[in-house]
C-alpha cells in the first residue's frame, strides 16, 4: 500500500490523463479553478503516452496528426494557455499505396498522383479529374472547421441559429458522399467517378468514400503533420506540466471506483490508489475515461436510462490494432522506409477480409517514426512501426481468460499467438517492403487490444471511439452532458471521431460548459477569441486569468540522455 498528498476537496475532478481531460483540466486550472486529475495508469497521455525500451522510444498510436497547424483546432485552443506548446511538423511525404501491382505515394502535392493516375489510366481521366476535385472540396471545409471548435452546448441562444448555418455549409459536400460504405457501398461510390477495378484496388484498405476522398483533401491544404520532437508524448508531458504549474495535482495508479452523488448530481469520486480509499469532493467531475465503463460501472443501474446505454453498446467503433513496436540495428531509411506512411494490402482479398484478424490477409500499416524524428531512437539505430486491424473477439479474446474481477489473464497461448502473428506480418513487410528487414531487428514488442484495453480503458480497446457516420449521428451516441448533473465528458467519446484534435476540442469544450455556468466573463473572453474578435495574445493577458509563464521544457528522449552521455566521454 501507499498513500499520495490528495486533498479531500476540490473546485474539478477530472478522471483521466489523456490529452483530452488534460486539455480541459489546463483551462480550468488557467480560470483559477482548484482541478485534480486521476488516472488509472501510470503515465499521462492515453494512446499518446507511449513507452521506452533499451534506449528507443516508441508512440503507441499516431498515424499522423491533423488541425495541428496555424489555425487548427489543436493550436487555436493550445494558443489560448501559453506559446510554449509542442509544434507538430508538417508532412511532405504522407501515404504509400502499395499492393501485389500497385505503388503509389500521395504527398503535399496530390496533383503529382492525380497525373500519374491520368497516365495509366487514361480511358478514365475525366472521373480521375473529377475524384481529385471533390476531395479537394471535401479538403477545404475540413481546413476551415478549424474554426469551428466550440459545441453547440456552449453556443448562447443567439448563436445558435448561425452556427446551424454553418454547419450545414459544411457539412452539404459530405451528405452526397456519406451513403456509400461497406463492400458493396463503396464500389458504388467509387463507380461514380472510375469503373476500371484495377484503379478500385488502389482503395482497397479504405471501409468507405469519405476515407477515400479525405486524406487527398487534407493534402490538398497541408494538413498533415508529424508529431512534435520527442514524439506524440511530448502534448500529454507539455499539458501535464501547465496543471502542475497552476498548482494542481495529477495522480497515477488512481482507478475511480464510483461517481459520488448528492441526488443526482455528481460530488465527487472514490477512489482506489493501489489498495488504499479515498474519497474527494468537487463541485464538477469531467470524465475523459471510456463512457461505458462511466455508465455502467461508476454509476448506480438505475440513473443512466437503458436507452442510453443500449445506443453506446451499439456504437460503430473504430477497430483496436495489433501493434508491432520495432528496433532496428539501422536506420530505417538503409531498408527503403521514409517519411509516409505504407498501406500494403493484397490483392483479390474482399474488405472484410482486409480487417478480419487474419495476418496473411489482412492490410498492413506501417511507419517510421525514427526517420521523422531522430530523437527516438540512439544514433545509428532506427524505430518501425506496423499495425494491422484487430478486434477484441477474434481469436476468442486472443486466447486470454478473464479472472473473478474480469480481467484478462493473459498466459503462455496469448503470447505465442502474439508471435505468431508477428512473424507473418514481419515477413510480409520484408517480402513486399524491406528485403533483409528481419535480420536487422533487435527486437520487438507486441500489443493486441487487450494490451491496448488495458491501458487506456477503451471498450474493447479501440483506438479511438465512435465512428462518424449515419448509425451513430442518428442515435446521438456523442454527447457531453450526462444525465449527472456536473458530470461532463471531457474525453473522445464526447465527439464521433477520434485523433489528437477530437480530444482536444472535448477538452476544451468540457471546460467551456463549467465556465458557462459559473464564470460568464472567463467563458465570453474565450467565445471572443475563438470568433476572432481577440488575439491569442489579448485572451492570454486578461486580468482575471491566471498568468503562464511559457517554462516548459521538453523532457529529453533516452536516444538523447544517451548521446549526451556519450560525448561526455569523449571529452
Amino acid at each position: 500500500m501507499s498513500n499520495i498528498n490528495i486533498k479531500d476537496s476540490y473546485d474539478i475532478v477530472v478522471i483521466g490523463a489523456g490529452v483530452g481531460g488534460l486539455t480541459a483540466a489546463s483551462m480550468l486550472s488557467k480560470a483559477g479553478y482548484s482541478v485534480v486529475v486521476v488516472e488509472m495508469a501510470s503515465q499521462a497521455g492515453g494512446y499518446l503516452a507511449g513507452f521506452h525500451r533499451n534506449k528507443f522510444r516508441f508512440d503507441t498510436a499516431i498515424h499522423w496528426l491533423n488541425q495541428c497547424n496555424p489555425g487548427g483546432i489543436v493550436n487555436t485552443v493550445f494558443e489560448t494557455i501559453g506559446t510554449d506548446y509542442p509544434h507538430a511538423i508538417p508532412q511532405k511525404r504522407i501515404k504509400r499505396y502499395r499492393g501485389d501491382h500497385h505503388d503509389y505515394l500521395l504527398t503535399n502535392n496530390p496533383d503529382e498522383l492525380k497525373a500519374q493516375l491520368q497516365t495509366e489510366f487514361p480511358h478514365e481521366k475525366a472521373g480521375i479529374e473529377r475524384f481529385f476535385k471533390d476531395a479537394k472540396v471535401l479538403g477545404e471545409r475540413m481546413y476551415k472547421w478549424g474554426s469551428n471548435v466550440r459545441s453547440s452546448e456552449t453556443l448562447k441562444w443567439y448563436e445558435k441559429a448561425g452556427n446551424g448555418m454553418k454547419m450545414l455549409r459544411f457539412v452539404l459536400p459530405f451528405i452526397q458522399h456519406v451513403r456509400f460504405s461497406g463492400e458493396e457501398g463503396l464500389k458504388k461510390g467509387l463507380n461514380r467517378y472510375f469503373k476500371d477495378e484495377k484503379l478500385h484496388q488502389f482503395f482497397s484498405t479504405e471501409p468507405d468514400l469519405l476515407s477515400c476522398l479525405i486524406p487527398i483533401g487534407w493534402a490538398y491544404f497541408g494538413d498533415f503533420q508529424n508529431p512534435p520532437v520527442g514524439g506524440g508524448q511530448a502534448f500529454p508531458e507539455w499539458l501535464s506540466h501547465v496543471v502542475k504549474y497552476y498548482g494542481n495535482d495529477i495522480f497515477f495508479h488512481s482507478k475511480v471506483n464510483k461517481i459520488l452523488l448528492d441526488g443526482d448530481k455528481a460530488v465527487g469520486v472514490e477512489i482506489d490508489h493501489r489498495g488504499t480509499i479515498y474519497q474527494v469532493k468537487s463541485r464538477y467531475v469531467l470524465a475523459s475515461c471510456d463512457v461505458e465503463t462511466l455508465y455502467e460501472k461508476m454509476l448506480p443501474e438505475a440513473i443512466v436510462p437503458t436507452k442510453l446505454k443500449d445506443k453506446l453498446r451499439n456504437a460503430v467503433l473504430y477497430n483496436s490494432s495489433l501493434t508491432i513496436s520495432v528496433a532496428l540495428d539501422c536506420p530505417p531509411e538503409q531498408l527503403g522506409f521514409g517519411e509516409e506512411m505504407i498501406h500494403i494490402s493484397r490483392q483479390g482479398v474482399s474488405r472484410k477480409d482486409l480487417s478480419g484478424g487474419d495476418p496473411e490477409k489482412s492490410e498492413i500499416i506501417i511507419l517510421a517514426p525514427s526517420y521523422r524524428d531522430k530523437t527516438m531512437a540512439p544514433e545509428g539505430n532506427g524505430t518501425i512501426t506496423i499495425f494491422m486491424p484487430a478486434r477484441m473477439e477474434q481469436f476468442n479474446n486472443w486466447k486470454a481468460e478473464r479472472d473473478s474481477e474480469g480481467n484478462y489473464v493473459r498466459g503462455e497461448e496469448y503470447n505465442q499467438l502474439k508471435d505468431e502473428i508477428a512473424n507473418v506480418l514481419i515477413r510480409r513487410v520484408e517480402e513486399q517492403v524491406a528485403p533483409g528487414l528481419r535480420s536487422h531487428i533487435l527486437f520487438y514488442d507486441v500489443a493486441t487490444p487487450i494490451t491496448h484495453y488495458r491501458y487506456t480503458g477503451n471498450k474493447n480497446g479501440t483506438m479511438m471511439g465512435a465512428r462518424p457516420g449515419k448509425e451513430n449521428m442518428q442515435a446521438k451516441v456523442a454527447h457531453y452532458r450526462t444525465p449527472v448533473k456536473h458530470l461532463i465528458l471531457s474525453g473522445h467519446w464526447a465527439e464521433l471521431g477520434g485523433g489528437v484534435p477530437i480530444a482536444v476540442k472535448a477538452g476544451f469544450n468540457a471546460a467551456l460548459l463549467v465556465l458557462k455556468d459559473e464564470k460568464p466573463d472567463v467563458f465570453n473572453a474565450f467565445a471572443d477569441y475563438i470568433n476572432k474578435k481577440i488575439t491569442a495574445e489579448e485572451f492570454r493577458s486578461l486580468p482575471f486569468l491566471k498568468q503562464y509563464d511559457n517554462s516548459w521544457e521538453r523532457k529529453l528522449t533516452p536516444a538523447e540522455l544517451l548521446a549526451i552521455r556519450r560525448n561526455d566521454k569523449s571529452l
